[in-house]
């Protein structure tokens, strides 16, 4: 396996109504993954954004990953590493880096082809569509971002729904 990074073009967006978006991506997709609770813990660094996510039920992964904060689709280069012991490693990164936010989803997952498609209802935030289109080896970066623009339609998302940062920092923005 390579140790290059995993690419995607993304969009976040608030949502003013979870069923809505929920009736379109079923009507949309190619497969349905299903609900997760997910718990995501980030970490202070010097670059870009490291969490450990636990998933219930699921081994934990750390995920470290940079793209830009800005509200247009964005590429996100990331690695992600699947982990037996998330709890000693949240506990190992929060001494040694310090624990910048934990957040708590319920997260609804669909697939259009490549697209991964997040119905989010995040603790204390409120509810948000992510769009993930994976850039592979045989999805080109032209062919991702076509496939999400075509679900940016489908989903009447508006500029002024966009937004540009991760749900950690929308979290600390608010309180």
């Amino acid at each position: 396996m390579s140790n290059d990074p995993r690419r995607n073009i993304e969009i976040k967006a608030r949502l003013t109504s979870l069923d809505a978006a929920r009736q379109i991506a079923a009507s949309l997709a190619t497969k349905h993954l299903g609900v997760f609770e997910q718990v995501d813990t980030f970490f202070h660094c010097s670059s870009g954004r490291l969490k450990v996510r636990q998933v219930k039920g699921q081994p934990a992964e750390l995920i470290a990953y940079h793209r830009p904060d800005t509200s247009e689709a964005k590429t996100s280069n990331y690695h992600l590493i699947r982990i037996d012991e998330g709890g000693q490693l949240i506990a190992a990164l929060s001494s040694s880096l310090g624990k910048l936010q934990t957040v708590r989803k319920v997260r609804e997952v669909f697939l259009y082809h490549n697209v991964r498609i997040h119905l989010d209802h995040v603790e204390n935030l409120g509810d948000f569509l992510e769009l993930e289109s994976v850039v592979s080896g045989d999805v080109t970066e032209s062919t991702a971002r076509q496939r999400l623009d075509e679900l940016v339609a489908r989903f009447s998302i508006q500029k002024e729904d966009l937004k540009a940062r991760a749900y950690a920092d929308l979290l600390s923005e608010a309180r």
